[in-house]
């Protein structure tokens, strides 16, 4: 249900679907190799096999951050270089459909099943796990290389699926379908990068797996430079569907694909430096890939329930966006639904996710010892952690989406920018049960249980799909993909609501609700007056300043500062322990 984020796709990223990951399931590591977590309290040390949990948790969301910030950059530079129009959407589209593809396949089974099954045989067989390893990315290697191909023969049709309107239009048809023919072939280099990352993963090296998208990232980069430096800005050159030279089309293609290639062969020297020696095994069978491929049957249905919610957001978002850039409102369609999303998800991505990291092992060990209050407890933990940061910065998107967008899109047209900046204040809140959905679905994958999580997302999905049909019916064109971007939060609402009874279920009744729910209306209670304090602050500076990059630029510092600091006060006024925990360390850091 997740708009596919340009590959790769990263944990909790819009179309890195909600599946089980090798953390998630977490067999163990292998002994002497992959970090353990340290005793609760007691300083990581730093030493041993990646570091510990905590210090390779860090690497994992420093990589993240690096990756996500140069993920802004390339975004902004797609925007000034194609606008936030039909040509835009038609090049969002090429480069979203290949993470689809490959999540609906291979992706969606890969992380819940196969990796914890290299995880065992790492942990068991004589070799260390190395033929497993080698069977498993020559098996990937030839599935992805197969669909790779006959997708890029069934790219009309698979531009259809995503969008009847562009594939309506004679015009965008040809350059969506040539741009997705460019873009097919990184299905194969996405596969293989997934499973030699986990490779390393499962040898306690989180780093590369980490690190190599901002590769991806720097070579689209420095495409989309070239592309400007030949043809300028959208703002300048005026191209669109009917005017892109094939040279230009061919220039983009070519160079979205590099950075998939080079993100790949990033890979090798890691693995030569971790031992493994890459050699094609064919000899598949009884060697239990068959077995870990049945087991991947709920994870499987899991992730096309979550990516059909992606096929009506892309259909209905480009028609709208499409029908409100004739009426003169740019900035309303597909490209920009992603390009918010794409902001909204980056505190999910690195907050919740590394906080669920540390947690992950312990919380294994309780479902794995049949403790339900050790479970609760983690869970609860989790949740109030992660809130600390993720409630504020939610309530922070509607203060100050606008200038946010208007300082990264602004290239696109104030406008058009600004239409990104509701879409952004309209996804804003619904941060809040995205994240917590993260945390309470971890809990099952803990139990090894992914039928609760497919039929939850089944849940989401529709509710999902069905307020997005009612917004494109109801709302006006240029509103439509903003009240989508409200449903999605509202989808969410709903599944949290449905998981969390069946979490309790299973724990017994008790999941500690009480503690967490006076937690969350606590941060909510302070974070209100500090995003009335933070959009007042901001609409002064943008209505002295002006929406240009300056404007927008100290809009959000001054905003940033304001919202902050009353958070803050109004939080310690409140008591709120958790938030006391934080900043007495951030004290402490501070006063080393």
């Amino acid at each position: 249900m997740q708009p596919p984020q340009p590959y790769p796709p990263e944990p909790g990223a819009p179309g890195a679907a909600e599946e089980p990951s090798a953390q998630t399931v977490n067999l163990g590591t292998v002994p002497g190799k992959a970090p353990e977590a340290p005793a609760e309290g007691a300083p990581d040390s730093g030493k041993g096999g990646g570091g510990g949990l905590l210090k390779s948790s860090a690497i994992m969301a420093a990589g993240t951050m690096v990756s996500r910030l140069t993920g802004f950059v390339r975004s902004a530079m797609i925007v000034a270089a194609l606008g936030a129009s039909a040509l835009g959407d038609s090049y969002q589209l090429a480069i979203t459909l290949p993470t689809m593809l490959y999540i609906l396949t291979v992706g969606g089974g890969l992380n819940s099943v196969f990796v914890p099954q290299l995880v065992r045989s790492m942990k068991e067989d004589d070799d260390g796990g190395e033929a497993y390893a080698n069977r498993l990315l020559t098996l990937v290697a030839v599935i992805l290389g197969v669909m790779a191909a006959a997708a890029v023969f069934a790219a009309p049709l698979l531009v259809r699926m995503m969008s009847v309107k562009l594939a309506g239009d004679p015009a965008a048809n040809e350059v969506t379908v040539t741009f997705v023919r460019y873009c097919l072939p990184s299905i194969f280099f996405m596969g293989i990068h997934v499973v030699m990352g986990q490779v390393l993963n499962a040898r306690g090296r989180f780093g590369a797996m980490m690190w190599t998208p901002v590769l991806n990232n720097i070579v689209i980069i420095a495409t989309i430079s070239m592309f400007l430096w030949v043809y300028g800005s959208a703002a300048t050159s005026r191209l669109n569907v009917t005017t892109i030279p094939p040279e230009g089309v061919r220039l983009l293609g070519v160079g979205t694909l590099l950075g998939l290639v080079v993100q790949s062969l990033a890979m090798f020297p890691y693995l030569r430096a971790a031992g493994f020696r890459i050699r094609p095994r064919f000899d598949w069978r009884g060697h239990g890939l068959g077995k870990a491929a049945k087991l991947a049957k709920w994870t499987i249905l899991f992730v096309l329930a979550n990516q059909a919610g992606v096929l009506v957001v892309s259909q209905l978002s480009t028609w709208a966006g499409d029908t409100a850039a004739r009426n003169g409102d740019p900035g309303t369609g597909y490209i920009a639904y992603s390009n918010a999303q794409l902001i909204w998800t980056m505190p999910q991505s690195i907050i919740t996710v590394s906080v669920m990291a540390a947690l992950l092992p312990r919380l294994s060990r309780a479902a794995a010892d049949g403790d339900p209050g050790a479970v609760r407890d983690d869970i609860s933990q989790g949740l109030r952690n992660s809130a600390v940061a993720i409630v504020p910065i939610a309530f922070g998107f509607v203060a100050l989406g606008i200038p946010m967008c208007t300082m990264i899109y602004g290239s696109a047209g104030v406008d058009a920018a600004r239409s990104m900046g509701y879409m952004l204040m309209a996804f804003g809140v619904g941060l809040i049960p995205y994240s917590v959905q993260y945390v309470v679905l971890r809990a099952f994958y803990a139990y090894e249980d992914t039928r609760t999580p497919f039929f939850n997302t089944v849940i989401v999905a529709a509710v999902n799909a069905a307020a997005s049909a009612l917004c494109f019916l109801l709302l006006p064109a240029r509103w439509a993909v903003i009240g989508m971007a409200a449903s999605y939060g509202l989808a969410y609402l709903i599944g949290v609501g449905i998981a969390w009874r069946r979490l309790r279920d299973r724990l017994g009744g008790d999941l500690d609700g009480r503690r967490v729910v006076r937690t969350y209306i606590r941060l909510a209670g302070a974070s209100i007056p500090a995003t009335l304090a933070a959009g007042a602050a901001s609409w002064g500076i943008t209505r002295a300043l002006g929406s240009g990059t300056f404007g927008s630029i100290a809009a959000l510092i001054g905003g940033g500062i304001v919202l902050g600091a009353v958070f803050v006060l109004a939080a310690k006024r409140m008591r709120i322990a958790e938030m006391t925990a934080m900043l007495g360390m951030v004290r402490a850091r501070l006063g080393r």
